[in-house]
């Protein structure tokens, strides 16, 4: 895909202001109505398919607060720590359709969509997913394999069995690198002390014999003078702020580049130019970038594998659909997974945590990922 250009444009995905954003604002609202007076907009929800019967609008409405005690039970058991009102309306307005059909089918398909929500909010965003890449590259000698693990959007706001079963799960694995493509707080959390804490306790505990690389995530995640503080003292992990540098042995040497992400390609397609400049190009390049928008312009480079991250996968997947929302210039085009670009490869991971804010901590078919790839020589 050739790049576009985007320097007209006026609001960018992952920013202050964007579309997201100004969904998530409009979540905050929800989350700030009373209690009692949400309790009455549900009320009156359950009353859009049975106003003629109230008996079965009561019974529509213990649905409804059923899905809001699932809600509330999720941070006293401390597996996800997000606002409770939103996603509670969310599912309710996702019964509504289905209190419509006839019979024993509305029932029916009431409580299939409680166990839904039970999985999609208790079990899936806690059980992270491992999965195997390969990569071989004339641009490397042969016999020569690397070890190399992606890490991508933490959104940490307390830990939680998942941040526990990741670090057992990176123990057992022994990489010879770890990478991470940014966003290590949840978007509620950024200036939260007690998160800071508990991501700097994560952290402390990523180890590799050739060392741990990161790059900054969405500019309203991972502000810099945070990112300064999370990592302070932290001598075995470095940031890489638009920078490149040789990493391996004489072996088997690649030029890793790390670029801070601000969402704009037309901004960080000429840095990456240059730092792809910078170098030969007989060396084999891997780019960290948070974002997959920056795809295009690393085909046209020539870059050897793009690692990002950034959607999620879309959190909630639909089968044979996807992603319902990816928060991309391109839309689905880049969504989770691996693509092709050129001679080189890209990978969106769908990362480890969730959007923060008034967006529900729920995944959907799309479960956290840590990625390890095997990159290989065949000269």
């Amino acid at each position: 895909m050739q790049p576009q250009d985007f320097s007209q444009r006026k609001t960018f995905p992952g920013t202050f202001h964007g579309r997201f954003d100004r969904i998530l604002r409009a979540l905050d609202a929800v989350e700030r109505l009373p209690g009692v007076l949400f309790a009455v907009t549900l009320w009156f929800a359950a009353l859009v398919p049975f106003h003629a019967s109230w008996a079965k609008a009561l019974l529509l409405l213990g649905f409804f607060l059923g899905d809001w005690l699932l809600l509330w039970a999720l941070p006293v058991a401390g597996r996800s720590f997000g606002p409770l009102q939103p996603p509670a309306l969310l599912l309710a307005l996702m019964r509504l359709p289905f209190a419509f059909l006839p019979g024993p089918w509305a029932w029916l398909m009431q409580g299939l969509g409680t166990g839904l929500a039970y999985y999609a909010f208790w079990i899936e965003p806690h059980t992270p997913r491992l999965t195997l890449q390969r990569l071989t590259s004339n641009k490397l000698p042969p016999g020569t394999r690397l070890r190399l693990l992606q890490l991508g959007d933490l959104h940490l706001e307390r830990l939680s069995p998942r941040e526990r079963r990741l670090n057992r799960l990176l123990e057992d694995l022994r990489p010879d690198v770890i990478v991470f493509t940014g966003d290590f707080l949840s978007l509620s959390r950024v200036h939260d002390p007690e998160s800071w804490a508990d991501v700097r306790s994560l952290i402390d505990a990523w180890r590799a014999p050739l060392g741990v690389f990161v790059v900054t995530g969405s500019p309203p995640v991972d502000e810099p003078e945070v990112v300064e503080r999370l990592l302070a003292g932290m001598t075995h992990i470095r940031c890489l702020h638009d920078e490149r540098i040789a990493l391996g042995d004489e072996a088997m040497q690649i030029d890793l580049l790390g670029l801070d992400c601000s969402h704009k390609p037309h901004v960080d397609g000429p840095k990456l130019a240059r730092l792809v400049a910078a170098g030969p190009p007989s060396r084999f390049t891997l780019l960290l970038y948070h974002s997959p928008d920056l795809a295009p312009e690393a085909e046209a480079l020539d870059v050897d594998l793009m690692l990002s991250g950034h959607t999620h996968g879309g959190q909630v997947r639909l089968p044979w659909f996807g992603a319902l929302y990816t928060s991309s210039l391109y839309g689905k085009r880049y969504e989770s997974g691996r693509y092709a670009l050129g001679r080189g490869v890209l990978y969106v991971s769908r990362g480890i945590g969730m959007e923060g804010k008034g967006a529900p901590r729920v995944r959907f078919l799309c479960p956290p990922e840590v990625v390890l790839w095997e990159i290989e020589g065949r000269g």
